[in-house]
């Protein structure tokens, strides 16, 4: 069920567990909310329903463990934070999982769904709004697409498959979205006016992306966002890099969190700048580095279709490859370290060139992904930086944020268009 926020989700689904637990013999209700605060929110509004309602008197809350039991028929409703515990071991008879958006991954639904064919148990996601291209988005679009049936009546749509039914409230696409008519039709809850909207929109702390996300319902990206969705698909082109076309190669370099990325850049002209489809590698993430052959593979493959006749690398995180590419590809590297001042300079120079159409792009999927990822992050000077939204690389959702593809991009590209400014592109003597 995805809704905006403030329409009662957290609290109807409260209700529907302390329900499943009363009419179900040894119920076990694992609650699992996206963070510690959010399980003390769920949690208690479990036992304001106990608290207020004289017929619920059966039920006891024990407010250390956050649990809600129901001794009559042996059932159980536990609330916690996500990221307590791995979810494995449990025998559900229902589960609930709150703010998926807000969910570090998917993995613990995964972990949950497979459990429910050992007691006939269903799992009830609720949710605002994800990012686009998040995992959440993902899904919620493909069980769109899959569905056997899908209803719609104005802000409301129903969609039915075999074995999933998404009911969602969001202000269609193409509406306004500061029209509190059009707004309110969303929110349900009788509880939202158009006139609590207004007050909300008005507020001089409401962005517009948190408005479109949390009151809309529709997906939105941080108002940190490095480059949008619009700028992205501007600088999109149906040209590709011609086959055989000497080339200039950034390359991000990382072994054992993030991904390693190379990113080939054609300059036909100082205002045709055209970046290819990343080659995007994850390392194991078993505590195991990336095997280096990978990365040589990798290189060669792009060798093969264009000679690279320059890498741009930090070569602190890679000395040997960086002899290897100038032996076995006779190609030359540029060594960049990723030191704030350097990220700054290639933050400025890539959106300038974005800005002014002098930089392009072959659509490709992954490029698109890491470079949406990114967030503008301000340094000391005023200057700014494209980095990651999430910097914990060792957590799951990290995985889903990397933006190395575009840190190789911008690398690269201001390497190339500064020594446009200083002659020809080196044209080198290849193996």
């Amino acid at each position: 069920m995805v809704v905006p926020e403030g329409n009662g989700k957290s609290t109807l689904v409260a209700g529907l567990a302390l329900y499943h637990a009363e009419f179900t013999r040894d119920a076990w209700v694992p609650v699992a909310a996206s963070s510690r605060d959010q399980a003390r929110i769920m949690y208690r509004q479990a036992k304001g329903f106990v608290s207020r309602s004289p017929v619920l008197r059966g039920f006891l809350c024990f407010d250390g463990y956050r649990r809600v039991d129901f001794r009559e028929m042996g059932s159980q409703i536990e609330v916690f934070a996500a990221d307590d515990r791995t979810g494995d071991g449990i025998i559900p008879t229902f589960c609930i999982l709150d703010e998926l958006h807000r969910h570090r991954s998917l993995d613990l639904y995964e972990t949950w769904r497979g459990k429910l064919g050992k007691r006939g148990a269903q799992i009830v996601a609720i949710s605002t709004a994800g990012e686009p291209g998040g995992d959440f988005e993902v899904v919620r679009e493909r069980i769109r697409q899959m569905a056997d049936q899908v209803e719609r009546k104005g802000s409301f749509t129903r969609a039915l498959g075999e074995s999933v039914v998404l009911h969602e409230w969001a202000v269609p696409e193409q509406a306004n979205v500061e029209d509190m008519t059009v707004v309110k039709a969303a929110n349900p809850f009788t509880g939202v006016t158009k006139a609590s909207l207004r007050k909300n929109f008005d507020s001089p702390t409401m962005t517009m992306g948190h408005w479109r996300r949390f009151k809309c319902n529709l997906p939105t990206r941080s108002d940190d966002a490095a480059i949008t969705e619009a700028e992205w698909a501007a600088a999109a082109t149906s040209e590709r890099i011609p086959v055989g076309e000497p080339i200039w190669l950034g390359l991000d370099l990382a072994w054992k969190w993030d991904t390693t990325a190379a990113v080939p850049l054609w300059i036909r002209d100082p205002e045709f700048r055209l970046l290819g489809p990343a080659q995007v590698l994850w390392p194991p993430r078993n505590g195991q580095s990336l095997d280096p052959g990978l990365v040589e593979s990798m290189l060669l493959d792009i060798h093969d279709a264009n000679p690279v006749h320059t890498v741009v690398m930090d070569t602190t995180k890679g000395e040997q490859l960086a002899e290897w590419i100038r032996t076995e590809l006779g190609a030359e590297v540029i060594d960049r370290q990723q030191t704030s001042v350097l990220a700054a300079v290639d933050y400025e120079r890539f959106m300038e060139a974005l800005r002014l159409g002098w930089l392009r792009h072959a659509g490709d999927a992954g490029l698109r992904r890491h470079a949406l990822n990114a967030v503008a992050r301000l340094l000391p000077g005023g200057q700014a930086r494209f980095d990651r939204a999430d910097r914990n690389r060792a957590t799951g959702q990290g995985e889903r944020k990397v933006i190395d593809a575009l840190v190789a991009a911008a690398m690269v590209h201001t390497a190339a268009s500064a020594d446009l400014a200083t002659g020809p592109i080196p044209m080198a003597v290849f193996a």
